[in-house]
């Protein structure tokens, strides 16, 4: 495995800040490997029984620990998690602690405290564009197709049974365990049409045959999918104007292997990367910021921005992914400006080692790679 100095460096400053540290992320992404990586931690899986009886009594266990920093592996294992995370955030701040989970804070019953304003949220994502280059150089065709949890990344074969696997793993480790479904067949059948069409505007009654559930259903089915990380909820970028959608959501897949192994794919055609570099750049943005919010735009006409950053204090930024800056084509971009005029736009594409403006009808639009759309907007 590879050391994920990113990673480490954000866990570290967020120590910094927090006594407590929520890290999040979908399984396998990861989270274990990390925390083990850390200098001078002690582990504790909260899997294994003994574990388990070892933090029955909070205060006991806190009060040997002094100073140390450990990790507690899979929290939401333990009968009243955020009763001993509360205690230590409260009363042993000099205790470091990692707390980790498939899921966020309030996805599970157990969890009767969402910790607000005690702890410090990092949410681990699938391998960031940046970190390629620590990974054995693999290249980003190599990414899009295995995806980016890092034991699918690192196999040399795309081995197919993997992917079922964790699917499976998935429903009876993160499902089962935190929310109340009855239907296997149902919530599986749901995650995997989900992830085959991840990047298009998500209509519950599409989903309800299929799934042989009901429309409200499947509404409950992608709140589940959004709270453990699975799929992630791009909203409407929107003033309510009449002539655009305003609730609509657009739904991604985490991964953009899980997205190729649901479609079938096993090799990737030319029309495949357009589609597939949005994820990675969607990736990005949620794991290079905290708590950043991500929009799309879209008229009823069809035209339509692939990502909306806005922020209420600036003016609504622009961002089209294309997998060649050549592809591109302002039109889309021109309607959007007429109704929002302020703001910056980017074009972020594989094919540009340096950016450079071009203008449109007064539209300044820059042309960005990846590294240099990250630093612009940070």
């Amino acid at each position: 495995m590879v050391k994920r100095n990113y990673w480490l460096k954000r866990l570290e400053d967020a120590w910094k800040r927090r006594s407590v540290i929520w890290l999040a992320g979908v399984r396998r992404v990861g989270k274990t490997y990390l925390c083990k990586s850390l200098d001078n931690v002690e582990y504790f899986d909260c899997e294994l029984p003994r574990t388990r009886r070892l933090l029955e009594d909070p205060e006991e266990f806190l009060e040997k620990l002094g100073k140390k920093r450990i990790i507690l592996d899979e929290i939401h294992r333990l009968k009243n998690p955020s009763e001993l995370l509360k205690i230590a955030a409260d009363y042993y701040p000099k205790v470091k602690i990692i707390a980790t989970g498939s899921s966020t804070l309030g996805a599970s019953k157990k969890f009767k405290d969402t910790l607000t304003g005690r702890k410090t949220k990092v949410h681990i994502t699938p391998i960031l564009f940046h970190e390629l280059k620590d990974f054995d150089g693999r290249n980003l065709d190599f990414r899009l197709l295995h995806g980016g949890l890092p034991p699918f990344f690192l196999e040399d074969e795309l081995i197919e049974s993997d992917y079922q696997e964790w699917l499976s793993s998935y429903w009876a480790k993160d499902v089962q365990e935190l929310f109340h479904i009855e239907s296997r067949f149902s919530f599986v059948k749901f995650t995997e049409l989900v992830l085959a069409q991840s990047g298009s505007i998500f209509e519950a009654t599409r989903f309800a045959p299929s799934c042989e559930v009901s429309r409200s259903t499947i509404n409950n089915y992608l709140s589940v999918l959004e709270a453990t990380y699975v799929a992630y909820v791009v909203r409407p970028f929107s003033t309510h104007k009449a002539t655009e959608i305003i609730s609509a959501p657009k739904v991604y897949g985490f991964d953009t292997g899980f997205v190729c192994h649901c479609r079938g794919w096993i090799n990737l055609r030319k029309e495949d990367f357009g589609q597939l570099w949005e994820h990675i750049v969607l990736n990005e943005l949620l794991g290079r910021f905290n708590e950043i919010v991500v929009n799309y735009w879209r008229d009823k006409q069809g035209h339509e921005i692939d990502f909306i950053l806005n922020h209420r204090k600036s003016s609504p930024v622009a961002i089209e992914c294309k997998w060649s800056s050549t592809k591109f084509d302002p039109k889309n971009l021109k309607i959007f400006r007429r109704r929002y005029p302020q703001g910056n736009n980017f074009v972020v594409a594989t094919d540009i080692d340096r950016s450079f403006d071009k203008r449109y009808d007064g539209i300044v639009v820059k042309f960005v790679s990846l590294k240099d759309l990250i630093d612009l907007i940070s």
